[in-house]
């Protein structure tokens, strides 16, 4: 179940503008931020499948990781993948033949495992702070920091989220700034830490930016 939409006040936003009013003067020329986390397919309704999907989807083209988790998915009745405990019923022959490799095979598996025994408490994460949230994931086989950072902006709708290592970042910031080189995650990490506690924001204006080429 998601949680209710985090939203910056008007006078957040304005007063992200005044610290940094070349972000402000990109805001208004982009679509509003959209207040996530927003209502996803209807087989992503829940944290587990939620990072499930994140790990079926890595380094694979959108129609290709979506026919693969649409396979993976039919074999557990319901939509998504049900529980975790009745996912690790699924032998990886299965999971195999459903078009997973085998890294995302144990990656999934271990998921799966760690919700189930407890280790990963995936109804607590809305009570923890950016940092414990993403450093419970991490611990996860197949799930990065890159992934965590997704999972705090797009599903439990942090304000304060910014992931250096997002090429397409890089590149928005690149763009935003009028730079010749596309700056890297020290250089990105650096340039918006003025925007918190709205970094989230600023994630969205940039990546928009990328629309507009």
């Amino acid at each position: 179940m998601l949680l209710e939409a985090m939203r910056p006040t008007p006078a957040q936003l304005r007063a992200l503008a005044r610290r940094d009013p070349v972000l402000g003067a990109a805001r208004r020329k982009v679509p509003p931020f959209p207040d996530y986390p927003a209502a996803g397919p209807r087989e992503v309704r829940t944290h587990f499948d939620a990072l499930a999907r994140s790990i079926v989807h890595q380094q694979l083209s959108t129609r290709a990781a979506e026919t693969i988790w649409q396979r993976v998915s039919r074999l557990t009745p319901g939509p998504g993948l049900g529980a975790a405990p009745r996912f690790l019923e699924l032998c990886k022959q299965n999971l195999r033949g459903a078009g997973l490799s085998r890294a995302k095979t144990e990656a999934l598996q271990d998921l799966a495992a760690r919700v189930a025994d407890g280790r990963l408490s995936l109804r607590g994460l809305h009570h923890r702070s950016d940092l414990e949230v993403q450093e419970a994931l991490v611990e996860v086989r197949g799930i990065g920091a890159w992934t965590a950072q997704m999972f705090l902006l797009f599903r439990l709708g942090r304000l304060d989220v910014m992931a250096p290592g997002d090429m397409g970042l890089q590149e928005g910031l690149r763009r935003l700034d009028g730079l010749k080189e596309r700056p890297g995650p020290k250089e990105l990490s650096a340039r918006t830490e003025t925007w918190s506690p709205l970094r989230s924001v600023g994630a969205w204006v940039l990546w928009r930016l990328l629309d507009q080429a």
